[in-house]
């Protein structure tokens, strides 16, 4: 078997190079990360200490952008996106700004230095950054160790290895659930002073646009500037005049205004819907498909002015860039993350932008919405007729728990729901996206004792 990288991390220049390291069989981990984005940036620390960790295993960082076949090979789609080989195959992938997963999966991947031992304690102090680093140090100060950071596994005491198990194993996305909880704000940005909520985007600016936002900061003893202390840029008489500290020509300006506002929803991409160039653009149009979006495009590969300009204009500096009603929503990570939990559809409806959802769609997404999926006239809690009564109460007799749907507050949906289901009356009780019945059905397999054997297979 060939050597390993020697403990330093190699960019990688060409699919054939990579091919060839990883023909060797050597273990090789893949970093495809971009200079934009932050979270590459600390887990390209992480990875470069690793590389020191396991000397003995190939480490390549690919800038995903600039190296779009190597991209496209392996499906990336987000950044920072790790790719694990072994024997010349692929054996792991780890996609998101997980440091200890990262050091875990090296340490299985590469083997240990020595049999029998883990990853170097450095790797899992690098891998949890600087806080970790901190509380290490917090504690051996308490301790009166002579040597604040060195302290080994064995001598960590039990409330340090708590402690210390805790923060590897807090990442951002617990921090994102648990502002959403601890506002009570479903959205992101949310925007706080001293301590409390002011609110998203939307409230944001219509405080700004009101001076509501100025008066809050100084209710809270926030200095300000004077707006008239701050000193403008003066047209230089280039074509067009200079906007402001942005240095875009008036004319180029107006030009990104009319492309961001050309739909509802553009998209700034490399290539075109149905041929992108780079797989983050491809990742943002599968998105909006899926979600029955219609959106506009602009290919910025077709022109470099609108490319850097746009860059300037949005503060963005990568693509793609998704506009929703003039607004700059973000890259492929972003829209990803939008998608997974649910902000995106709700962004989208409360911009009012429609989806291209039919009624059949909707009828489906409907019934395998649960399990068992009633629909009735009123609530469970508050039926409105004997039939729709009777179906409930069977079904609470029976324990089993179940989603329900008012026909009566969606005419659409009542008529729509006849057809799909060829079922002319309600109560309708679907199990698995399967019609069982209306009420004389249900109350005799009730009645017979076979409901909940029905609801359960």
């Amino acid at each position: 078997m060939a050597g390993g990288g020697g403990g330093a991390v190699k960019e990688v220049k060409s699919k054939a190079e990579l091919d060839q390291t990883i023909g060797e069989g050597s273990p090789v981990i893949l970093h495809f990360w971009a200079s934009w984005c932050e979270a590459s940036k600390h887990m390209d620390q992480v990875f470069s200490h690793l590389s020191s960790d396991f000397p003995l295993s190939h480490f390549h960082r690919v800038e995903a952008e600039e190296q779009p076949e190597i991209s496209e090979a392996y499906s990336v789609s987000a950044v920072p996106y790790f790719v694990f080989f072994k024997d010349g195959k692929v054996v792991d992938t780890l996609e998101g700004a997980d440091p200890s997963s990262l050091a875990n999966k090296v340490a299985k991947v590469a083997g240990s230095i020595s049999p029998g031992e883990p990853a170097a304690p450095a790797s899992l102090g690098m891998a949890a950054g600087p806080t970790i680093l901190e509380t290490v140090q917090e504690f051996a100060k308490e301790n009166g160790s002579p040597r604040e950071g060195a302290l080994s596994p064995s001598a960590v005491g039990d409330r340090l290895k708590k402690r210390l198990e805790q923060l590897v194993n807090s990442h951002d996305n617990d921090v994102r659930e648990g502002l959403k909880k601890f506002s009570n704000w479903p959205t992101f940005p949310q925007l706080y002073c001293k301590g409390e909520l002011l609110g998203g985007c939307d409230i944001a600016i219509a405080m700004h646009e009101s001076g509501e936002l100025r008066d809050v900061f100084k209710d809270h003893g926030i200095e300000i500037s004077d707006p008239s202390e701050i000193k403008a840029t003066k047209p230089d008489g280039g074509q067009g005049g200079i906007t402001g500290p942005s240095g875009l020509t008036a004319a180029l300006t107006s030009r990104l205004q009319g492309l961001i506002n050309s739909s509802e929803v553009v998209l700034f991409m490399k290539g075109k819907p149905d041929e992108p160039r780079c797989g983050f653009s491809r990742k943002v149009v599968d998105i909006l498909t899926e979600e029955k979006v219609k959106f506009g495009s602009f290919d910025i590969l077709s022109d470099d002015e609108v490319r850097q300009g746009l860059k300037v204009y949005s503060n963005w500096s990568s693509y793609p860039q998704l506009y929703i009603k003039g607004e700059l929503i973000g890259g492929s990570d972003i829209v990803l993350e939008m998608q997974k939990s649910g902000e995106l559809k709700k962004v989208l409806s409360e911009k009012g932008i429609q989806s291209g959802e039919t009624l059949e769609d909707r009828l489906k997404h409907l019934v395998n919405s649960s399990a068992i999926m009633l629909f009735m006239k009123g609530t469970p809690d508050a039926p409105r007729c004997g039939f729709s009564s009777k179906v409930v109460n069977a079904l609470k007799e029976e324990g089993l728990e179940f989603g329900s749907f008012d026909i009566l507050t969606d005419e659409v949906m009542r008529q729509g729901l006849k057809t799909y289901s060829n079922w002319p009356t309600f109560p309708q009780l679907y199990y698995k996206g399967e019609l069982v019945g209306g009420c004389d059905i249900v109350m005799e397999l009730h009645d017979n004792g076979e409901l909940k054997a029905t609801l359960s297979e």
